[in-house]
């Protein structure tokens, strides 16, 4: 039997694609691993897509291979239940040993079930002291103030040996230490979920000064035309009160933000050379993805948004490196493809059979042949209904969305608006971008002449015909994905209805024989069934 490979799942929190310095959109970032990583090992994805701009509904969408709508996973406080499986839970019942750091977002916390359905082990950590703080602990100032509401936090302390060892650290040597201590006989799935990149923006030194500033990229500041921006926008920016934020705040932000990712760079690295000393690199299937970006100071916000789209929320790092008997062509990738693509492509580096029907597509062709095209188009979708308070973060008890102190206060303020938090479905081809918004306006973007999505060409009427297009696009996919059929057959008639039919014919020295042939053929076609208690009761 062929050996299986271990699957290894590296998952930064809030990682934008653009960080990558490979993909030579920001001259400004520091991932000289990665990108080696991408030039002789991996395929990198430039046009990777998550199916949901924050971290819960992202989660259970790629580790299930379904979109946040066909089982309601579309907030934050909805997750994976006993009747719902995910990959973690599928190599685990396949003879996997599956190691997840506790940093999840996709298991209830109320469920104590879920976490040894879908793991062997689960690493809590916080068994180190607590890592040194910020430089200015009083940065953030009072209510008013540019950073109250900014997530900018800045540099941070080191301790006595020169380092600021936080949580990810911890988690990370937690998996170095499994990997070099396997469990024997098992192919092991390792699932490490870190915080970095996500908010508040700070990181230690080297990676705080590492970034050029002047290296940056332009920020993308304002829109263009007279088309209304989305009004959660609008409200998010009023209530962050980012106004007096200079370019060179912006600047700050942006750099400490890419120094974050520069430490998920060396993280990843570290992990990599544990798998290398172990003596099973080649060995393994190599995943590293975030589930979804970062507005970083576009149309003047930051952190991230439930039902807005921009390439900076919802295009993400996504590389793959195969075992090493599977062909790979090494580097970027400009097809599209969405995260819910890794579910089918490691359940089949696995040679596992999904317990559930999916829409994810393996990319195996497709990193053996970088030019190889994968979908026509990608989709991402967030935003509730009007009415749909239990979908609203700020109603959930004791998550403090109500409490203005909370750094999120001014975009779970905007949640509890009804047109702001629109239910919303973006549909983007390698042209254009198509976002459907429930309650207000709609949107529509010439990307390939508009990278920065600032001119909205939805009420054009040369754009009609494209617009026609897309949401006929748009309506295809739904009725695609709208729902799953369960792979096990359910049936129609209890024992008690099917020995009515067939008792009156039964001979009394026969019914136990006939009653455990009801049960036993229980999934047999009825007429079959009951020819063959028919025969039973006859002889």
């Amino acid at each position: 039997m062929k050996k299986k490979p271990h699957i290894i799942i590296f998952n930064p929190d809030q990682m934008q694609n653009s960080a990558l310095g490979h993909m030579g959109e920001n001259p400004a970032a520091q991932t000289p691993f990665l990108d080696e990583f991408a030039r002789t090992e991996a395929v990198s994805y430039r046009n990777a897509y998550c199916q949901n701009p924050v971290c819960v509904p992202s989660r259970c969408s790629f580790l299930t291979g379904l979109y946040p709508h066909v089982n309601g996973h579309r907030t934050m406080h909805h997750m994976l239940h006993c009747h719902e499986s995910s990959i973690l839970m599928e190599l685990k019942n396949a003879g996997y040993h599956v190691w997840m750091n506790s940093r999840n977002d996709f298991l209830p916390g109320q469920d104590d079930e879920a976490f040894t359905n879908h793991a062997d082990e689960v690493f809590y950590g916080c068994e180190v002291p607590r890592a040194p703080g910020p430089e200015n602990p009083d940065i953030r100032g009072e209510h008013g103030n540019k950073n109250y509401y900014s997530h900018y936090t800045g540099r941070l302390k080191t301790d006595e040996r020169g380092i600021n060892y936080n949580g990810d650290d911890e988690a990370v040597d937690a998996a170095i230490a499994r990997i070099k201590n396997p469990v024997e006989d098992k192919p092991m799935c390792l699932f490490l979920g870190l915080i970095l990149p996500h908010p508040d923006y700070a990181i230690e030194e080297p990676y705080f000064s590492a970034i050029d500033r002047s290296k940056l990229p332009s920020r993308v500041k304002t829109r263009i035309g007279d088309v209304p921006e989305p009004k959660i926008e609008a409200m998010i920016r009023e209530g962050q009160g980012m106004h007096d934020y200079t370019e060179a705040d912006w600047d700050e932000l942006r750099a400490c933000y890419a120094g974050m990712c520069s430490k998920i760079d060396v993280q990843f690295q570290r992990l990599c050379d544990a798998l290398k000393e172990a003596g099973i690199y080649d060995d393994c299937a190599i995943f590293f993805f975030s589930d979804h970006g970062d507005y970083q100071g576009q149309f003047g916000l930051s952190e991230k948004n439930q039902n807005t789209f921009y390439d900076n929320l919802t295009r993400v790092p996504f590389l793959i490196k195969p075992p090493k008997d599977i062909p790979i062509e090494p580097g970027v990738s400009e097809s599209i493809v969405e995260l819910i693509d890794f579910y089918a492509t490691a359940m089949e580096f696995a040679g596992v059979q999904p317990d559930h029907s999916h829409f994810g597509i393996s990319l195996r062709e497709s990193i053996a042949n970088c030019s190889l095209p994968v979908r026509e188009y990608a989709c991402c979708e967030g935003g509730r209904l009007k009415g749909e308070i239990h979908c609203d973060e700020s109603h959930t008890l004791g998550h403090g969305g109500t409490d203005p102190a909370s750094t999120y206060w001014p975009r779970q303020r905007a949640q509890e608006d009804d047109v702001a938090h629109t239910k919303a479905t973006m549909l983007r081809t390698s042209k254009y971008k198509y976002v459907r918004r429930l309650y207000e306006e709609d949107q529509l973007f010439d990307i390939e002449n508009d990278t920065g999505e600032q001119n909205n060409l939805v009420m054009l009427p040369s754009m009609m015909p494209v617009l026609a297009e897309m949401r006929l696009m748009m309506l295809d996919w739904y009725q695609q994905t709208c729902d799953i059929v369960p792979l096990v057959y359910d049936d129609r008639f209890n024992f008690e209805m099917i020995w009515c039919r067939i008792k009156k014919i039964c001979p009394p020295e026969k019914v136990n024989e006939v009653q455990e042939i009801i049960r036993e053929n229980r999934q047999m076609h009825l007429p079959l069934l009951f020819q063959k208690c028919a025969e039973a009761c006859r002889n």
